[in-house]
């Protein structure tokens, strides 16, 4: 059963999350909070899979509660969702690189709201790749010259198909385009992902992009 957290401070936009959640057979809704803090609150006490979280609460705003939600090691197994109004909300990067596996827009269709709770504990980040791109494109702009220290520790300690592998997702490429464009299987692709989130301690794909700029791996302006 995948356990959920609803975090926004409108109770309707709860309860119609939660009425769809909570009508399916592997998916139950732990818990609700209207802000930041009781949200923090609800996830220490209800250890869930997911929350979904609005960017905009009171007290403490959903990309703060990310923030400690991430960077605590005991909530590791948590997944945060961002919920937005707007697609290209101006948080939605920073909410990216604060953690959070993906994010969804308020007005989205029910099943992939279904589908987005299942991917991230699946360890999905919850990107599509046009949104993956369009995030990319920000990220490069942003991007500050190559960390080095504790940065260049973790990039030393991947293969070099590792690397390959990491910069191809810095570019935005699904499993299958990785697989392609390494001519192998795409479970062979997904398992390199894989290992390499492992060896970076990265949380989910989304991370792995992060990763890939900071540690100079892919530079702005590669992007096509």
């Amino acid at each position: 059963m995948i356990r959920v957290v609803l975090a926004d401070d409108q109770l309707l936009v709860r309860a119609g999350f939660r009425a769809l959640l909570d009508a399916q057979p592997d998916i139950e809704v732990a818990g609700e909070a209207a802000d930041g803090e009781q949200t923090l609150a609800a996830v220490r006490e209800l250890r869930p899979d997911v929350v979904l979280m609005d960017i905009r609460m009171p007290v403490l705003d959903g990309l703060a509660a990310t923030r400690r939600i991430t960077g605590d090691p005991a909530l590791a197994d948590v997944r945060v969702v961002m919920l937005t109004t707007f697609e290209l909300d101006e948080y939605v990067f920073e909410a990216i690189r604060s953690g959070a596996s993906g994010f969804l827009v308020k007005d989205t269709e029910p099943a992939e709201l279904l589908r987005a709770v299942r991917a991230v504990v699946a360890g999905d980040a919850l990107l599509s790749p046009g949104v993956t791109r369009r995030l990319i494109a920000e990220f490069a702009a942003r991007s500050r010259e190559p960390a080095g220290g504790a940065a260049g520790d973790r990039l030393a300690s991947l293969t070099e198909r590792e690397r390959e592998v990491m910069a191809l997702v810095g570019l935005g490429l699904s499993n299958e385009e990785i697989a392609r464009r390494l001519v192998v299987s795409p479970l062979t692709a997904k398992t390199h992902v894989s290992r390499t989130m492992v060896k970076l301690g990265a949380r989910d794909r989304a991370q792995l992009v992060v990763h890939a700029y900071e540690s100079g791996l892919v530079r702005p302006g590669w992007l096509g």
